[in-house]
């Protein structure tokens, strides 16, 4: 057949902005496609919320794709493996207790799951501030990475939603624009945050799960975010952690949304 160069834009513009449109009042945003954020998308959609995530760079995936210093496989420990069997993901036993699998199969595959749930991801769009009304987060406001990378003066859209997770990692880039601009106090010892600490593989991969909450009304962390939020150490390229704690955030926030 014959293309028509016009018809192909007409169908990625089209396309795409009925999937922004759809995405503009929605249960639950998420800042960040990591493992712990992709996962939780993953879950939460498939409870059948409406749950959209924006990513600031080009590849969704979080540090996942590199592995260990770009030895691109991952470890994940013996609670995390059943989250790998539900997603289907390879993976062999390394030595008991510890099982590897490679970093490009399980970023891609949480990934397209977490689509084909039906959750939505939005690339190359980056999070630089909130919607804050009644003490409280109601919405993220958003604009086009490289625009934040040039320092264009282009002003962002918005999207309204019931809860957001930070998942952002080591930055914690939705909290400190929070805490910077809102005064908010956190649910943390302090009441802002903490800081991640030194690598603690152990204690590390515990805290990621233990403290996935609620930081700040409607707020939520997950993943690295949990850790750095409230002080505790990192853990390194094993991944269990992130997948409980995506799994954990998104049944906290089922309850909390069929609670309404």
């Amino acid at each position: 057949m014959d293309l028509d160069e016009i018809q192909i834009t007409r169908a990625i513009v089209d396309s795409y902005t009925q999937k922004f449109k759809e995405s503009l009042d929605i249960d639950v945003a998420i800042a960040g496609a990591g493992p712990a954020g992709m996962t939780a998308a993953y879950y939460l959609a498939k409870d059948g919320h409406r749950v959209s995530i924006f990513e600031k760079k080009l590849s969704p995936g979080g540090g996942m794709w590199g592995g260990g210093m770009l030895f691109n496989q991952i470890v994940v420990q013996e609670e995390g493996k059943e989250v790998l069997d539900e997603f289907g993901i390879t993976y062999s036993q390394y030595s008991p207790g510890y099982y590897v699998a490679d970093s490009v199969e399980a970023a891609s595959t949480i990934c397209s799951k977490a689509i084909k749930a039906g959750a939505k991801i939005f690339n190359s769009v980056a999070v630089e501030d909130v919607i804050f009304k009644e003490n409280r987060v109601s919405g993220l406001v958003i604009n086009w990475t490289p625009v934040e990378m040039a320092g264009l003066h282009v002003d962002p859209l918005t999207i309204r939603c019931s809860y957001l997770i930070e998942a952002t990692g080591h930055p914690l880039e939705i909290l400190s624009v929070l805490e910077k601009k809102t005064g908010t106090k956190l649910y943390t010892e302090t009441g802002s945050i903490m800081g991640e600490r030194s690598m603690d593989a152990t204690q590390g991969e515990q805290d990621c799960v233990e403290f996935t909450r609620e930081v700040a009304p409607h707020v939520f962390v997950a993943g690295m975010a949990a850790n750095a939020a409230f002080g505790r150490p990192r853990m390194g390229p094993i991944f269990g952690g992130m997948l409980l704690s995506g799994r954990r955030v998104a049944s906290l926030i089922s309850e909390r949304l069929r609670g309404k």
